[in-house]
């Protein structure tokens, strides 16, 4: 049996794309819900607001209510790269194909994953450590992240599933995630009026053999394609970051603070989010624990990047993630999300 026959399958009778089931058994095991090539989870920082054990980053930098947050794919399986630190099964993301006639609409997309979501959460309810008030407002999410696994910008009615996000009653915030590998997709984004609240571009490499080396991209082009995305960036009117990724031997060195400095300049992004690696899920088959970064090392080398670019200035941190965030002065945004309270404490 190939990759292809285990990991991906077409029904005859719906003729639609959708996980195998050897695959899909193994990701509700894990405690994801699956819907055809989507996917829900309930991330570990969700889980802990649940018990009021504390919050995601992006509640202390812009806001977001964590346990109202959505993490979900349209392309659970599907991804044009292999990064080395990804903590998904990158080994099984089989096909760089998403026919427009074989996925699925994106309301059905989204109400199947709001079912498979309650499914996950009702579970909860029998924990007496948790906040019965959290868990009833955790079933109507006001942000949702899609950025779980896979690359969300293969999925080609994206503008529609966005555009459907933002009429939902309670939808606050859109967080949209990409590897940069399709840049006519975030061109379509901007033309059909369907920006997410905020756009990420995965920034973990300075020049094309480091690219190759992180991300081992499936396209010849994977670097061309890349710039294209970031140049988009530059000029797309909504919340923008470049979010990088560090490695110990792999990116990390300050030699390549000049082409990571030309290539933050060159994207002008809202903010730049400097994270360690975190030596989890099936990262561990390919990287070991001394890839990380420790928090002083993250905090040093985000000084440096600031220096270097002067029109950016640290904005926040959070050591529990080892992260640093810095916020474009020039391009300036607030960073509170628009409709969220400002978090109590900072």
């Amino acid at each position: 049996m190939s990759c292809s026959d285990e990991y991906i399958s077409h029904t005859d009778t719906q003729n639609l794309i959708q996980i195998s089931p050897l695959t899909k058994a193994k990701l509700k095991k894990a405690k994801y819900g699956v819907y055809n090539h989507s996917a829900v989870e309930l991330c570990h920082w969700t889980k802990k607001s649940f018990s009021n054990e504390g919050t995601c980053y992006k509640h202390k930098f812009y806001g977001i209510s964590t346990h109202r947050c959505m993490e979900m794919t349209p392309t659970a399986m599907n991804c044009e790269n292999r990064c080395i630190y990804c903590w998904r099964p990158t080994e099984f993301y089989d096909t760089l194909e998403m026919p427009e006639n074989l996925v699925d609409e994106p309301d059905m997309i989204i109400n199947n994953l709001l079912e498979e979501r309650k499914k996950l959460i009702v579970g909860h309810y029998g924990n007496a450590k948790t906040d019965k008030k959290k868990l009833d407002e955790s079933l109507f999410p006001e942000h949702y992240a899609i950025s779980l696994s896979g690359e969300p910008t293969m999925y080609p009615k994206l503008p529609n599933l966005i555009k459907y996000l933002k009429t939902l009653k309670n939808t606050k915030s859109i967080f949209l995630v990409t590897n940069g590998q399709e840049p006519e997709m975030l061109q379509r984004l901007i033309e059909e009026d369907a920006l997410p609240t905020q756009l990420y571009l995965s920034t973990n490499a300075s020049n094309k053999k480091m690219f190759t080396m992180i991300n081992r991209p499936r396209y010849r082009d994977a670097w061309e394609r890349w710039q294209k995305s970031l140049d988009l960036l530059s000029e797309i009117n909504t919340r923008t970051v470049l979010r990088m990724t560090m490695i110990r031997n792999f990116n990390d060195s300050t030699n390549y603070i000049d082409e990571f400095t030309d290539l933050m300049r060159r994207g002008n992004s809202n903010f730049i989010e400097i994270k360690s690696y975190m030596h989890i899920g099936m990262s561990t088959h390919r990287l070991e624990n001394s890839d990380m970064l420790e928090m002083d090392e993250v905090r040093s080398y985000s000084h440096l990047l600031c220096k270097s670019l002067a029109t950016f200035s640290i904005m926040d941190e959070s050591e529990i993630s080892r992260i640093v965030v810095l916020q474009n002065l020039k391009r300036h945004t607030e960073r509170w999300i628009k409709g969220y309270e400002k978090p109590i404490t900072q």
